[in-house]
């Protein structure tokens, strides 16, 4: 039995993470869970898997009312929540599954109690990729990270069966979100509504806008870089509409190898939470004769720049990538609040690199201080364009 905290129960990976813990008793144990501020949705939980611990990062002691029968958690308040889940309380593994930059010091938190982390926060890389690897080692070959995002965990599947020949290229599949039948023209008046019709999955709301933008691909890219030391012109991403391969790996000898299947993100968390065993997720099987076809196109850079920018923030180096996120958070946040057209979430991620200009990223210190002026730069811009 492996005991499990998850940090961002209430969203969509951690419901998921806690469905397959509810179908292997036998298998895992929950310790500790942490949600923003779903607080119906976390008591139901807590009521359900009796942790020992269970937190509300977005919320203070005075705003909550903890009911009798739940008294026996621990109750902790704030984002200090975050960081004692995944430090503080017993367990084998840290599911990290918020959504931010908060992720960053869960699993650095985490790393620093020697708990294996199962990584399904895009930040937390994107952000502080030399800092999480270098904190993430294999032990004796066992893995101390194990990605969960569909198509990473896809990447790695797919390096874990080509015992150890190196790949020559990731191939990296997207959806194409929401508007990947859209034209340039359409694009100029999205609408959030608009955006938040993933026609494959379904995410939170600040996922959803990066699917649309293609900006959850950027980071996924860089993302790749770090999990499996590639290089920038060894990624590669695809447009895939049907979801049904999650990614693929090219070898030497053309061979390419691919992990294909329904589009339910209860497989790779799954796999992470079982590694290195496969479980019963109750996911739905892909019926390839019902699919008919899997297609695959080039993204278009006019429309979505997104992927283009992370080749930029990579080849640049230091905290870009870190600036690249900050500045997005930020312009699809506002987006989100009805202060920004679609087409200028790319605007602004690109004028605040610009902006901002080479800064280090070897530390946490200066990983933080990127993320903060990036943040303010990409406020002024979008001051500007309001």
């Amino acid at each position: 039995m492996r005991v499990i905290n998850i940090l961002g129960s209430t969203g969509s990976i951690g419901t998921q993470a806690l469905q397959i813990a509810a179908l292997h008793p036998d298998k895992f144990k929950v310790n500790a869970l942490t949600a923003h501020r779903s607080v119906d949705a976390l008591f139901a939980q807590v009521r359900a898997f009796r942790p020992s611990m269970a937190g509300l990062t977005g919320m203070t002691a005075d705003e909550v009312e903890i009911p009798q029968e739940l008294h026996f958690c621990d109750w902790h308040f704030g984002q200090d929540a975050l960081l004692t889940a995944a430090r503080d309380v017993p367990c084998d593994d840290v599911l990290v599954s918020v959504v931010g930059m908060v992720g960053l010091p869960a699993v650095m938190a985490a790393r620093g109690a020697n708990r294996r982390v199962l990584l399904a926060n895009k930040e937390a890389l994107v952000a502080g990729g030399r800092i999480v690897m270098a904190a993430c080692p294999e032990d004796g070959g066992n893995p101390t990270l194990i990605p969960v995002d569909s198509e990473h965990s896809a990447i790695y599947q797919c390096l874990k069966g080509a015992q150890g020949n190196p790949y020559a290229r990731i191939l990296l599949t997207a959806s194409g979100g929401a508007f990947r039948n859209y034209t340039l023209e359409q694009l100029q008046n999205a609408t959030l509504a608009q955006a938040l019709t993933h026609p494959n999955w379904s995410m939170g709301a600040k996922i959803t806008v990066d699917s649309a933008t293609m900006f959850n691909k950027a980071l996924e890219v860089i993302e790749a870089k770090w999990l499996f030391n590639a290089q920038p012109e060894q990624i590669h991403v695809l447009i895939h509409p049907q979801s049904i391969v999650h990614s693929m790996v090219e070898f030497r000898d053309g061979a390419v190898l691919a992990q294909l299947g329904a589009p339910d993100m209860r497989v790779p968390i799954a796999y992470a939470m079982a590694y290195p065993h496969r479980i019963e997720t109750n996911a739905p099987r892909a019926d390839f004769a019902a699919i008919g076809q899997c297609t695959f196109s080039e993204v278009d850079d006019a429309r979505f720049p997104a992927v283009h920018v992370a080749y930029d923030a990579l080849r640049a180096g230091g905290a870009a990538a870190c600036v690249m996120n900050a500045a997005n958070e930020e312009a699809n946040a506002r987006f989100r609040a009805g202060g920004l057209r679609f087409l200028q979430i790319g605007d602004v991620v690109r004028d605040t690199l610009s902006a901002v200009g080479d800064l280090p990223a070897d530390t946490i210190e200066q990983v933080y201080a990127a993320d903060a002026l990036a943040r303010r730069r990409a406020g002024e811009i979008m001051a500007k364009l309001s």
